[in-house]
């Protein structure tokens, strides 16, 4: 693709199918590190922040702090590259996502050496619940997707402008998706964790999410705007099949 600095050129996504984009790499690499992360350091553990005008504490997810940040990395793949290849990077976070559940399952259940007395600790950090692994791919899955479809759709319903309203719109959706599933698949009934948690956990993460969404619009600008001018297109996914059982581009 062109790597000039002057106005990208609108383009159908169909037209493009096989080319080469300078740093649609990079953001691949980008996304499915912020997936392994956020599945290793923070789907399971509840945290809390103290609300003043609610005069309580209110409890979220710890991987707030850094999972919406793989929305607005699938809106910058979406909207520059088109749903295609956003949906081909969804499929290898998905695929990276499995195999950190294998390896992590394979690792605890390796018997430790007598010397090493950490095995109960490293359990308890890496030791990956079937329920909460499948609530987490599901969630992810089915969220991402949801994401991508309904920006690209907005895109061309837009005409491209109004880039606020397409990454803010896909989010509620794609992360209210996500909550929908996750929280009730992986801890509704557990231990620890009653059905008002479940809800109460659930709406505070999607509105967190949405709010992350909200406030990294300006950074959202600025590296669509890049990437955009670096690439040279400006991709409308226009006659593109989205079915999500698919990966090519």
């Amino acid at each position: 693709m062109s790597q000039g600095e002057g106005k990208p050129a609108q383009v159908a996504a169909n037209t493009l199918r096989g080319g080469h984009f300078r740093y649609y790499d990079f953001v691949m690499a980008a996304f499915v590190a912020i997936i392994l992360l956020s599945n290793v350091l923070g789907a399971g553990k509840v945290s809390q922040i103290w609300l003043p005008l609610y005069n309580d504490y209110w409890p979220f997810g710890a991987g707030i702090l850094f999972f919406p940040v793989s929305y607005v990395i699938g809106d910058v793949l979406t909207e520059v590259y088109g749903y295609a290849r956003a949906r081909r990077v969804i499929w290898a976070g998905t695929g990276a996502v499995l195999f950190m559940a294998l390896m992590s399952w394979v690792v605890v259940a390796l018997p430790p050496a007598p010397s090493w007395g950490n095995q109960a600790a490293y359990e308890t950090i890496f030791g990956q619940v079937p329920r909460i692994v499948l609530a987490s791919v599901c969630a992810f899955w089915a969220g991402e997707f949801v994401n991508s479809y309904v920006l690209a759709r907005m895109k061309i319903w837009t005409g491209g402008r109004m880039l606020w309203s397409r990454t803010i719109g896909s989010t509620i959706a794609g992360e209210g998706i996500d909550s929908l599933i996750f929280y009730p698949l992986a801890f509704l009934g557990a231990e620890g964790w009653t059905t008002a948690l479940v809800i109460q956990v659930l709406f505070t993460q999607w509105a967190l999410k949405v709010a992350w969404e909200v406030i990294l619009t300006p950074v959202t600008y600025l590296v669509v705007g890049f990437l955009k001018r670096r690439e040279g297109v400006d991709v409308f996914d226009e006659g593109t099949d989205f079915t999500p059982f698919a990966t090519r581009v």
